[in-house]
């Protein structure tokens, strides 16, 4: 079968191309065009848009940026009937995925949400258009299920592909990665400033004032793929710190603690059991809007699966040097570090296991 995929994201591009190999293993003549990265690329079949080319953040930015959005809608929808897939998937990135889903489902095509939009942080209306354009929806998050049986829509968990994804990687050997990036003994606390320009812009600038006072500890910068060494360099001046590009999982996996800008990482950070601190700041007017709209108790997934804080959130005035010195203080030391360990044990738990990609494959091919 002819299989498009949309994914918008870095985190779009690591679970679709897992579920591309998994959908590779139940239909053998298995055909995919999709947009996504490289890591999907590597897969197989035609990259028809890089996600660092769509990635916009916050409100603002994107009606900044919404002609650019409005051409990328139209060239998608003549790319897809032109192709002419069996199966539609869409992975997250709900603004844009679901303005195609609609479009798609009057032109007859069938529609598949793997990771579904966040209706339960905001704009609950949305799962309307989701009961209207999409055929099938697979949830990630164990509370997802429920909250769409609330409102009427019938969904299915298929687990966290993350679980997968992190158990499946190659082990490292912490000796020779210390080597080939130049780390010395010291504890690593890993920086984690996100994936867009925005985010670095109004994160790395705050964790980098952390390296002054924390001299025991070394500081790695985790440089997301979609950014170049030089977009990073602006903002270091100090000698107490490392960047290594692309390599998150493998620095995660030996790292002490962390300083994690909210999103996926967080999660991904939790289950390498790293104690971290979560941070978002984002501009003021995209600030102003998201409180109004935004329900949640808490921005983390960590803490929004498990119902509880259980890892620090600084948001927005609250990421300042002062705050997260202390915070960052708190999760260096032994008592509350195992603390930590314990929730992150029971927040795997509740993921349920491997297998997710496998699963959404399997129920997609037999849709």
């Amino acid at each position: 079968m002819k299989y498009y995929i949309i994914s918008g994201e870095a985190s779009g591009d690591l679970h679709g191309s897992n579920l591309m190999k998994a959908l590779q293993k139940n239909d053998v003549n298995a055909e995919f065009r999709f947009w996504g990265g490289d890591l999907m690329e590597s897969v197989g079949g035609s990259l028809v848009r890089h996600y660092k080319d769509l990635a916009f953040m916050g409100f603002l930015e994107v009606v900044m940026n919404l002609r650019t959005i409005s051409k990328n809608i139209d060239f998608c929808k003549n790319d897809i009937e032109k192709y002419n897939p069996d199966k539609i998937i869409f992975i997250d990135y709900s603004g844009f995925n679901l303005r195609i889903a609609k479009w798609a489902k009057e032109h007859s095509f069938n529609t598949n949400y793997y990771i579904s939009p966040q209706v339960w942080a905001s704009r609950v209306s949305r799962i309307e258009k989701i009961k209207e354009y999409v055929d099938n929806v697979y949830v990630i998050l164990p509370f997802e299920k429920e909250f769409y049986k609330k409102h009427g829509c019938d969904v299915e968990f298929v687990g966290h592909p993350l679980i997968d994804a992190i158990a499946d990687r190659p082990q490292v050997d912490e000796k020779e990665f210390r080597k080939k990036h130049h780390l010395s003994s010291k504890p690593i606390i890993a920086l984690l400033p996100g994936s867009r320009k925005q985010e670095i812009t109004k994160m790395l600038s705050i964790m980098l004032k952390m390296t002054h006072k924390f001299s025991d500890y070394q500081f790695v910068i985790a440089g997301a793929p979609s950014q170049d060494y030089s977009f990073y360099k602006q903002f270091i001046n100090t000698d107490n710190v490392n960047f290594i590009s692309n390599r998150t999982y493998d620095l995660l996996s030996i790292s002490y603690a962390a300083l994690v800008t909210s999103g996926t990482a967080t999660l991904e950070t939790a289950l390498f059991k790293v104690p971290q601190v979560v941070c978002y700041k984002g501009s003021w007017v995209s600030y102003q809007i998201a409180k109004r709209i935004i329900t949640l108790k808490y921005i983390s997934l960590v803490n929004l699966i498990m119902d509880k804080e259980v890892v620090t959130e600084l948001i927005q005035n609250d990421f300042n040097e002062k705050r997260l010195t202390v915070e960052l203080q708190k999760i260096l030391d032994k008592n509350n570090r195992e603390k930590l360990f314990v929730s992150y044990f029971e927040l795997e738990q509740k993921l349920g296991g491997k297998g997710a990609s496998d699963k959404a494959a399997q129920l997609i091919y037999n849709s």
